[in-house]
């Protein structure tokens, strides 16, 4: 069946655009990290066996990060080594956590330590009554004290006065599938209060003395790192979460008809697109806006290695993406989180020509000539993005953005592809 029988009229032509936002970033990392480490001077004893606990995310520099943060703790007499923590990220398997830090430039070789991997857990107790609260087997019996480096900003599944941070993965990573699987039977709903509730439980019963929280700026760069000490963590992430939602990008659009995104994965967001970009859920709109009426996903990133979560919050997706899917990652991933919605496939095609094609048909009170259709390389990296010629007056009144390519038509290869392979 060839679906460009549904295109009706020629596309209107796009221009390339640059979003400009605030620049300011961390050069050195090293040092950054140094500095943060002497905020909580004291915290490590020489000859102390210290866990560095880091994560599935794709986070700016992270691999450099981590590098530093082994060197301060060697430089204090500590014995360093690093365990992932991520909940069931990897195929809940310990040699697949093994390989998504690997992918993020976190190996033995480049961090100078050890990294020791294991899906066991310990049972600390319980919270409410009846919620178990679990730890990572080799982070409570072989090390003397815990260190979490994550990255703060806001969550897509959830709001509450602490998202994604210092908490989340003391409550949620540290737990690995176990504790990932029944923190989540709980409902993303009462996240906004079991993280709190679960990270201080941990908290009073491990040793961690401080988390290293990070935060990144509108281009996706780490332009802020800080020790925030254990009876500071509820306090201080509060006003790192405002802080790194103040600064994160948003297409700066209230509606369109198409959004075209050409990567998803684990290392762009948790929910493979932003939601908080998107401005919607699988279970429909988040009401923050943009509105959009239909999402095509164009393909995978690498480092997310075949884990295809969020491709059930898209409209069409095309073939490649399709078949780089990794069921077993996938799913294992959508079924601890309780959102199986999160794997479903949506309608599939083989080119760029087809999903434009259907993803206007599948529009309401839209020509094909003023069509509203934007596309970026994903929802994490903004900083410049294609925008339809009846979009572009608005794109530009906001003072925020500047055209780069003038307006030209949207070409396709003879085989159906976009000309132009990225943004």
């Amino acid at each position: 069946m060839s679906y460009e029988l549904f295109m009706r009229g020629e596309l209107p032509r796009w221009a390339l655009v640059e979003y400009r936002m605030d620049p300011a970033e961390i050069d050195d990392v090293a040092a950054a990290v140094a500095a943060a480490f002497a905020q909580a001077e004291g915290a490590i004893l020489p000859g102390q066996r210290v866990c560095l606990a880091a994560g599935s995310r794709g986070i700016d520099r992270i691999d450099e990060v981590v590098k530093a943060a082994v060197a301060e703790v060697r430089a204090r007499g500590g014995e360093p080594f690093v365990i992932p923590a991520m909940g069931s990220h990897g195929g809940a398997t310990a040699e697949g956590q093994v390989e998504v830090l690997a992918s993020l430039g976190i190996t033995e070789e480049r961090i100078g330590c050890p990294i020791r991997s294991s899906m066991e857990t310990v049972l600390l107790g319980t919270v409410e009554g009846d919620i178990p609260v679990f730890i990572d087997r080799i982070a409570h019996e072989e090390a003397d004290l815990i260190i979490p480096i994550n990255r703060v900003k806001p969550h897509t599944d959830f709001r509450g006065p602490v998202e994604s941070g210092l908490l989340k993965m003391i409550a949620i990573g540290l737990g690995k599938q176990k504790g990932a699987d029944t923190f989540h039977g709980q409902g993303f709903p009462q996240f906004y209060r079991l993280i709190p509730a679960v990270g201080q439980f941990t908290l009073g019963r491990v040793n961690i003395p401080f988390g290293l929280a990070l935060v990144e700026n509108g281009y996706a760069r780490l332009f802020h790192v800080e020790a925030v000490a254990a009876e500071r963590i509820w306090e201080r992430e509060q006003e790192l979460c405002a802080l790194a939602r103040e600064r994160m990008a948003r297409l700066p659009l209230k509606a369109m008809d198409v959004l075209i995104v050409d990567y998803i994965g684990k290392d762009i967001s948790g929910l493979g697109m932003d939601s908080n970009v998107v401005g919607r859920y699988y279970t429909g709109p988040t009401g923050t806006g943009p509105e959009i009426q239909r999402i095509i996903v164009r393909d995978l990133t690498e480092t997310t290695e075949g884990n295809a979560v969020g491709v059930g919050m898209a409209d069409v997706v095309l073939e490649q993406a399709v078949a780089k899917m990794d069921r077993e990652k996938t799913y294992m991933n959508c079924i601890t989180a309780k959102t199986p919605e999160g794997a479903r496939v949506a309608l599939t095609v083989r080119t760029d020509r087809e999903a434009l094609a259907v993803a206007l048909a599948c529009c309401l009170k839209v020509t094909t000539e003023q069509a509203r259709i934007v596309r970026i390389q994903d929802t994490k990296h903004l900083d410049r993005f294609y925008v339809s010629e009846p979009l572009l007056n608005e794109v530009l009144a906001t003072g925020l953005c500047r055209v780069v390519e003038e307006l030209h038509p949207i070409a396709f290869d003879p085989s159906g592809m976009f000309k132009h392979k990225g943004v």
